[in-house]
């Protein structure tokens, strides 16, 4: 069983990717990681989980600002993630959320985003749902 409706999927999977390059592209001395920490483990995200509709077809721009005024939350000082390496970690856990229904603050702590970042050079040509596949269910 998946987590909801397909039809949500593609816009879920696209705009997570899309808001994790934002941040990582538009704030270059903010700290990545620590934002997809803390978007996971959101209400903002159970919302996604959930197939809220309204959140489930916002935009990248949209989440953003719905994020962080929902949420109050301030980016922290740090090091952005470069390259495509933001948008994949997006897209992927956006999937795997979907795919084996695990909420995503259980998901963020069980896949943490430093194995994602090692784990990235071996699984970011793959289509998506092998690279989920590959991972495969955590317990």
């Amino acid at each position: 069983m998946r987590a909801y409706d397909e039809v949500y999927l593609n816009d879920v999977v696209e705009n997570q990717g899309k808001l994790f390059d934002l941040v990582a592209q538009e704030y270059p001395d903010k700290d990545t990681e620590e934002f997809i920490n803390a978007y996971m483990a959101s209400n903002t995200r159970r919302h996604i989980d959930e197939s809220q509709a309204y959140v489930n077809t916002m935009d990248a721009r949209e989440l953003w600002a719905y994020f962080t005024e929902k949420e109050n939350y301030t980016l922290k000082d740090g090091q952005a993630m470069g390259g495509f390496m933001p948008d994949w970690i997006g897209e992927f856990y956006a999937y795997y959320q979907w795919y084996y229904d695990m909420p995503s603050a259980e998901l963020v702590e069980k896949i943490p985003v430093s194995f994602l970042k090692k784990a990235y050079p071996g699984l970011h040509d793959l289509e998506l749902d092998l690279a989920v596949q590959k991972v495969g269910k955590v317990s």
